[in-house]
């Protein structure tokens, strides 16, 4: 037996968390608090892009807790092919914390980014990407 594995097919420190499960579930919850927050702040977004008449989409870049980035997307209403909703919420970031280098930020989208916008992410040093109303983790742009 793979001494990294187990019958769930989890790594050894996730099953240690499956096996206490109110430690998971406050490690988890901590965790998971700020993801959500900025769920909604991106789906709110989405919202606000298809009211102005554009594609519906909206990402939030977080640094810790703090949202440093966000933006609806502008391709439609900006006549713009690149302003999707992950690459303006990166320049805003970027503009916001006067710095192209956002190491250790998250790309929260209301989708999958594009290879177009994961390529942005990686330039800018994103660190880690999630996606979707599951909060589903892309893990780093690659």
């Amino acid at each position: 037996m793979n001494p990294h594995s187990n019958a769930c097919g989890l790594r050894r420190r996730h099953c240690l968390f499956a096996a206490l499960p109110g430690l998971a579930l406050s490690t988890q919850a901590a965790h998971a608090a700020p993801l959500h927050d900025a769920m909604r702040r991106a789906e709110a977004l989405r919202d606000e892009a298809v009211a102005a008449g554009d594609q519906a989409y909206g990402a939030v870049v977080l640094r810790g807790d703090a949202v440093v980035g966000a933006a609806p997307s502008r391709v439609v209403t900006a006549n713009d092919p690149t302003a999707h909703a992950e690459m303006e919420a990166i320049r805003d970031a970027a503009r916001r914390l006067h710095t192209r280098d956002l190491s250790g930020c998250t790309l929260v989208s209301t989708s999958r980014p594009c290879r177009m916008c994961e390529a942005a992410a990686g330039w800018a040093g994103i660190t880690r990407m999630v996606h979707g109303h599951a909060l589903t983790d892309a893990g780093p742009p690659r």
